[in-house]
């Protein structure tokens, strides 16, 4: 479904993405690891066009989409839930998940996405009148799944969909995204948190400094030696968390 292919992406001069290539096929849910300053939300918003790379090429069902605009691949069927979530904090939860939906011109098609997104997350029907600034940060980031999934996308972006949670509400969230997953939604997970991220991945990538050095199932990438010999080298690894960010 997805193929990206040797991107390099930049920021001013700074280079931020090494020719990373990855894939994503129907169906799938990979994920993306790193520690902070990887690269990993780059990846995501070069995807979705809101960042244009200055080589390399991305393909979406066979179609090149790495000169499109934003919005043209949000019609296409690509839908980004950013880091920090980004939901209009003035607008209440039922005009946040109307932003989500805007491309859609039916009523009762937009009333049956509204009800779907009410029966992923129970409490944001509660909350419907309510601005979404006063949510909580678990409650917020329901929503911006939620309006995400207001256009039915082929393909689910999700960027750090745990950061900032409590434990509780991380456990939450990985169990909506693993049922996502299971009613047939592809997903491309960007995560620092390993051990959530790789037990419902399909596949993994480890991106370091821009570029991926490591990829694999969750068995593959939990091995130790298998980090120590490929990345790390004898005698460098001092213990797992460094490698994840902590």
């Amino acid at each position: 479904m997805l193929k990206v292919v040797g991107v390099e992406t930049y920021y001013g001069k700074v280079k931020a993405l090494h020719g990373v290539s990855l894939e994503v096929k129907e169906g799938q849910l990979v994920t993306i690891l790193g520690a902070n300053g990887a690269g990993k939300t780059t990846i995501l918003k070069t995807i979705s066009g809101l960042v244009e790379p200055e080589n390399g090429t991305i393909h979406f069902n066979d179609i090149r989409i790495d000169r499109k605009d934003p919005e043209d691949i949000v019609a296409m069927g690509i839908s980004h839930v950013p880091e920090w979530r980004r939901i209009f904090p003035e607008l209440t939860v039922y005009e946040n998940l109307l932003m989500g939906g805007f491309l859609i011109k039916e009523k009762d098609l937009l009333r049956d996405r509204m009800e779907e997104a009410y029966r992923h997350f129970p409490v944001l029907r509660q909350r419907q009148k309510q601005r979404a600034g006063t949510l909580s940060g678990g409650e917020q980031q329901m929503l911006a799944i939620s309006r995400a999934l207001m256009l039915k996308p082929q393909l689910l972006l999700l960027d750090e969909p745990s950061l900032g949670l409590s434990p509780l509400l991380v456990q939450d969230i990985f169990a909506t995204i693993k049922e996502l997953h299971r009613s047939g939604v592809t997903i491309l997970l960007v995560e620092q948190n390993v051990n959530h991220a790789l037990k419902i991945a399909d596949y993994g990538y480890v991106l370091t400094t821009g570029k991926i050095f490591l990829s694999g199932t969750y068995e593959d990438l939990l091995d130790e030696e298998k980090v120590r010999e490929q990345y790390l080298g004898e005698g460098k690894y001092t213990r797992r968390a460094d490698l994840w960010g902590g």
